[in-house]
C-alpha cells in the first residue's frame, strides 16, 4: 500500500488530494448557489481545510433538508390540488341541487364562513355537531387544566412572594444588625486591647503567685509541716490546752493556799509532793495530747 501511495503522489492521482479538491469544488458551487439566490456575491475567505470540513457539512446538511422540503412541497402541492378538484365537485354539485354560494343569501354565507372560522379554530375535520362537541368538551377539559394550574400557580406565587416578603425583611435586619455592629466595632476593640493587656498582666501575676506559693511549699517543707498539722488540728489542741488549764487551775489555787498554812514542815512537804505529783501528771498529760495531735 506504501509503494501505491507513492505511485499515486508521482503520478499526480493521490485519493485524497481528488477528494479535497472535489470537496473545495462542491462547497464553491453551492456558495455561489446560495449567494446567487439572494442576488449577492460570495465573500473572499480563506480555504482551509477546517473551513472546507465545516462548510461541506453545511452542505450536506442544506442539501438533505432541501430535498425533504422539495418532498414535503410536492406532497402539499398534490394535496392542494386534490382539495380543489374536490372543492370543484362539491361546488358542482351544490349548483346542481340550487345552493350555489351566489344563491345563498348573505346571511347564509357569513353564517358558514363563521362555522368554518371555528371549525378551523377547534382544528376539527368536519362540521358535525358532534365534532363541535367534542371540540367543545376537550376545550373545556384544557381549560379546567388550565385553571387548576393557574390557582396552583398563583398559590406558589403567593408562597414564593411570602417567602420574598420574609427575606426581604430579614436581609433589612441583617443590614441594619450588620450596621449597629460596625459602629460598634471601635469601641468593642479598644475594650479588647484594653482586656489583652489586662489578661497579659493577670498572666504575669499568675506566675508570680506561682512562684511565690512555690516557695511557700519549699518553706513548709522545710520545717516540716505536713498536711496533717491543719488548723482544725490546732483549734483541738487549744481546746485541749484550755480544759486542762481548767483542771491545773484549781490545783494551783489549792498550792497557793498551801502557802498560808502555819509552819508544819512535815504535812506542808507531803501536801506540796502530792501537789506536784498531781500537776507532773496534767504536764504530762498535755504533752501526750500534744504529741499524739503531731504527726
Amino acid at each position: 500500500s506504501s509503494i501505491r501511495r507513492m505511485s499515486d503522489l508521482i503520478s499526480g492521482t493521490d485519493p485524497s488530494v481528488v477528494s479535497e479538491s472535489s470537496r473545495i469544488s462542491e462547497v464553491k458551487a453551492w456558495l455561489v448557489s446560495q449567494f446567487d439566490a439572494v442576488g449577492k456575491e460570495v465573500p473572499e475567505f480563506e480555504y482551509t481545510p477546517r473551513s472546507i470540513s465545516h462548510l461541506h457539512n453545511l452542505m450536506t446538511l442544506s442539501q438533505a433538508k432541501s430535498q425533504a422540503a422539495a418532498i414535503v412541497a410536492a406532497d402539499f402541492r398534490l394535496k392542494a390540488a386534490e382539495y380543489r378538484s374536490q372543492a370543484a365537485r362539491i361546488r358542482e354539485i351544490l349548483e346542481n341541487v340550487g345552493l350555489a354560494q351566489e344563491s345563498l343569501p348573505s346571511s347564509v354565507v357569513s353564517s358558514a364562513h363563521a362555522l368554518a372560522n371555528v371549525a378551523n379554530l377547534l382544528n376539527i375535520r368536519d362540521t358535525e355537531l358532534s365534532s363541535f362537541l367534542v371540540a367543545m368538551g376537550d376545550i373545556s377539559l384544557r381549560k379546567t387544566g388550565v385553571e387548576e394550574k393557574r390557582a396552583k400557580v398563583e398559590k406558589e406565587s403567593k408562597i414564593l412572594l411570602d417567602y420574598t416578603r420574609k427575606a426581604i425583611s430579614r436581609l433589612t435586619y441583617l443590614k441594619k444588625t450588620l450596621a449597629k455592629l460596625e459602629d460598634e466595632l471601635a469601641p468593642c476593640e479598644k475594650d479588647m486591647e484594653k482586656w489583652e493587656k489586662n489578661l497579659a498582666m493577670m498572666v504575669s501575676k499568675e506566675k508570680q503567685y506561682q512562684q511565690t506559693c512555690a516557695n511557700y511549699k519549699a518553706i513548709l517543707k522545710r520545717v516540716g509541716y505536713t498536711p496533717e498539722i491543719s488548723h482544725g488540728v490546732l483549734v483541738e489542741m487549744s481546746e485541749h490546752r484550755k480544759d486542762l488549764e481548767k483542771k491545773t487551775k484549781p490545783i494551783l489555787d489549792t498550792l497557793r493556799s498551801y502557802q498560808d498554812l502555819p509552819p508544819d514542815k512535815a504535812l506542808a512537804a507531803l501536801a506540796i509532793e502530792d501537789k506536784k505529783r498531781q500537776y507532773a501528771a496534767a504536764e504530762k498529760y498535755l504533752e501526750d495530747v500534744l504529741q499524739s495531735a503531731l504527726p
